[in-house]
Parts: structure tokens; sequence; C-alpha cells
């Protein structure tokens, strides 16, 4: 995960926006999140937003394409268009309207084909960080079903998704204390795990 930054390596800070992202939507997956609660999920996501698109312009300034890309992607679309559609789902609710979810079905699509192609690239990193990579592919997945209507039964996809997305949050969390604490002490003080391919 070492890379050559001309600023610090925004990773850590990335992991753990992620994880935020991720710990919110796995309650809000398993219903513990009730509607009055969606402003604040937003909110959370909201300043996620503004970690990953940071993250992604040093990481691009820097030439990392993966990682720099994905912190992009995330920042549009899993914490702004989300944080968006979570708002606009509260208030669609708060007047009445039933929220026609069908289109983020097919939007979250185009979300999880990007990340599922990219994910090969993750095997070069910790194999610890493929495998959170793998696990948010499985969740979007669930999630193109569950917003595009495909899935019958959503109870039995909605705690598959968050704790898809759960696990990953705490690995991130992992890795930013480790990526942070190792360099800071130039030594290992937190195990990484090797990449699958070297």
């Amino acid at each position: 995960m070492a890379h050559e930054h001309s600023f610090a390596s925004p990773a850590p800070a990335a992991l753990g926006a992620l994880a935020v992202a991720c710990f919110g939507f796995g309650a809000s997956f398993l219903g513990k999140v009730a509607v009055e609660g969606l402003p604040l999920l937003a909110a959370w996501l909201f300043g996620g937003m503004l970690v990953q698109y940071t993250a992604a312009v040093i990481e691009l300034k820097d030439h990392q394409i993966g990682g720099g890309n994905v912190f992009l992607f995330f920042s549009a679309f899993f914490m702004l268009a989300a944080g968006i559609s979570t708002l606009s789902k509260f208030f669609m609710i708060k007047f009445g309207m039933k929220p026609a979810a069908h289109v983020e079905g097919w939007c979250w699509m185009a979300g999880a084909l990007f990340l599922t192609l990219v994910t090969p690239s993750y095997a070069k990193g910790t194999s610890i960080l493929f495998l959170a990579v793998v696990l948010i592919d499985i969740a979007l997945w669930c999630i193109v079903g569950l917003d595009s209507g495909w899935y019958g039964d959503p109870a039995t996809f909605k705690p598959i998704v968050a704790w898809c997305l759960i696990i990953p949050g705490f690995i991130g969390c992992y890795l930013a204390g480790a990526i942070t604490c190792n360099t800071v002490f130039g030594k290992p003080v937190f195990w990484i795990p090797k990449p699958l391919v070297s």
C-alpha cells in the first residue's frame, strides 16, 4: 500500500470515510435507521464525500489510477448521490409519496459493474483490502436487485447487504490505523497482510 506522494497518503482518511458510509448503510439495511434518521445519515455521507474527493485528487495527482478513481467514484456516488437520494427519500416519505427506487437499481448497476471490473487491481494491494472490495461488490449487486425490484424478498437480501458493508467498514478502520501507525513509527506496528498478487 506504500505509494510515493507529494503529500502524505490520503488513504487512511479515505478508508475512514468509507467505513462511515459502510456502517451507516449497514445499519440502514439492518432496519436500525428510522425515517427520522435519514437526514443524519445523509449528513455523514456528505462529510465522507469531502474526504473521498480530496483523497481522489491527491491519488490522481500522484498517478495512482486505482485508488484515485475508486475514491473519486465513491465520493460522487457512494457518498454525494447516495446522500442526496437519502434526503430525497426522507422528504418523499414525509410528504406521503412512495419513493420510486427502480431508477436507482439501474444507476447502482453501473456502479456495481464499475467496481467489479476494477476489483482485480486490488489483488496487488493487501489481501484484506481485496476482501473488503469483493464484499462491497456483493453488496452493490444485491442493492441492484433490491432497488430494481428484481429480487422478490428484500428480507433475504437486506441482511446480506448490511454485513457485506459492515465487515469492510471494520477492515477500512483497521487499515486506516495500520497505515497511519506503521508510517508514523516507521515499522510494522499493525500487521498488514501481503498482496494476493506480487
